[in-house]
């Protein structure tokens, strides 16, 4: 079969490797139908050593059910299922409390050396606790809105719901990637009035008016900060989240928080080392949260609102490509070119 291989920084291939199998009796075995690339691979696109690779890439993907183990019963043969980024068992203490992302038995796609999601097919671990049905047909207009729910949409989501928003709360969103605004999808859905999407590519900001956003601030650094508070009635927003993983995010993000509000952080930081005394954090009764998306959580509640074209998350994606594609399409979301590619196998 053929799957796409990261060999280091800026070099990636698709390339026939030995097929999938079933190894063991909680496995599946899934055809991939839709894929695509997300915005955390271009972190090893920018950094990653060759002594490193190659290495299987993609954490998104919905599919066909091709065969499943003994132990199996929650899917069968046949099934059209979307898969979180990460791998969880769903009966650990963990998976039971919903933070699926720190299962004791599951883990994320990259400790799987011989999968990934930017491929033809893929053996899924834990496939009860990971794989989750979805009744529409494969041809289906929503596939993807639905393949959000494999990672951006819940992340956004995430970010809201660990930020605490509601209508009675003011919102900033730094980044105007996929999550950043699903993101803002998330906290309007969540009843927020006033959205402001911080960022300057404008085919993006755009998206995120229509998604929600009441404000749009193309500045960065001081000025960034200067132009939300003077949004926000010079005392900054009630919540920020927090979508793109660098240290000058997260130093507008202590710039714009409110006292007493929250920053929720769900871009892959690129640090260990943050601010966080009295002149970040302390001072202000900052509360700093968020983290990887248990997105297996999220996909029952948000999927609904799919379905029924509440929403369209899946106005993300603005390329699509088949496997050949996809070097070219980490390229294009390099180059911020595309937004979000879609690969369709």
């Amino acid at each position: 079969m053929r799957a796409t291989l990261m060999y280091g920084a800026g070099d990636v291939r698709v390339e026939n490797v030995p097929d999938s199998v079933i190894k063991q009796p909680t496995d599946a075995l899934v055809r991939v139908t839709s894929s695509c690339i997300c915005g955390s691979d271009l972190h090893p696109y920018h950094s990653m050593s060759r002594d490193s690779g190659p290495a299987r890439m993609g954490h998104e993907f919905i599919g066909i059910v091709e065969g499943t183990g003994s132990e199996v019963s929650t899917v069968r043969k046949g099934d059209l299922v979307v898969a979180p980024f990460a791998i969880s068992c769903g009966t650990c203490v963990f998976c039971r409390e919903g933070l699926y992302t720190s299962c004791l038995h599951g883990g994320f796609w990259d400790n799987e050396p011989l999968e990934g999601g930017q491929a033809e097919a893929v053996r899924v671990p834990f496939a009860d606790g990971t794989l989750v049905k979805l009744n529409v047909a494969e041809d289906s207009a929503l596939m993807p809105s639905l393949l959000t729910l494999s990672d951006v949409f819940g992340t956004g989501y995430h970010a809201a719901v660990q930020g605490g928003v509601n209508e009675r709360t003011s919102v900033s969103v730094i980044g105007d990637g996929a999550v950043g605004l699903l993101a803002v999808l998330s906290a309007k859905r969540l009843g927020a009035e006033q959205i402001i999407l911080m960022g300057r590519h404008q085919a993006r900001t755009d998206l995120g008016r229509e998604f929600g956003a009441t404000d749009v601030v193309a500045e960065r650094g001081e000025e960034g900060i200067t132009k939300v508070r003077e949004l926000t009635g010079g005392h900054g927003t009630h919540v920020v989240l927090e979508a793109v993983g660098h240290m000058p995010a997260y130093e507008q993000a202590f710039g714009i928080v409110r006292p007493g509000g929250t920053i929720s952080r769900v871009g892959v930081p690129q640090y260990e080392d943050a601010p966080i005394g009295f002149g970040s954090l302390f001072g202000g009764n900052i509360t700093l949260t968020g983290g990887p998306a248990p997105v297996r959580a999220y996909i029952e509640e948000l999927m609904p609102d799919i379905l029924n074209g509440t929403i369209e998350p899946g106005k993300v994606f603005d390329t699509t490509t088949d496997l050949d594609g996809v070097p070219e399409g980490y390229q294009a979301m390099d180059e911020r070119k595309s937004l979000k590619v879609l690969i369709r196998p």
